[in-house]
């Protein structure tokens, strides 16, 4: 299993929408992650920044991404999505939720 955060803003006048999105999550989309091998996903909300928290639980994390990435339904949630975000100055290029580097974990 491995152990996933990323980061991104949300715009301040895109909060309240974000959140009404995610209370009523397109239940294709939750159907998508978990076909994807995620589970115990979760996104917190603190001073206009989202952290996200995931467990992998596949074989091959890039062709589930790729997979998920692919499907027209999770493409169609992201459009709607995106316009509340913005991504942390520190991105790379090919990131949009910028990995965070795990510095500590207990069971």
């Amino acid at each position: 299993m491995m152990r996933v955060g990323q980061v991104i803003k949300v715009r301040p006048e895109q909060e309240e929408k974000y959140k009404e999105l995610h209370a009523a999550v397109w239940p294709d989309v939750a159907k998508m992650i978990t076909e994807c091998n995620i589970r115990n996903y979760s996104i917190f909300l603190r001073d206009h920044y989202l952290f996200s928290y995931f467990e992998y639980i596949g074989d091959d994390y890039e062709a589930d991404m790729a997979k998920m990435a692919a499907d027209p339904v999770t493409q169609d949630w992201w459009a709607v999505c995106k316009p509340c975000q913005q991504p942390v100055d520190s991105h790379t290029e090919s990131e949009w939720w910028a990995d965070m580097e795990e510095v500590f974990h207990q069971d």
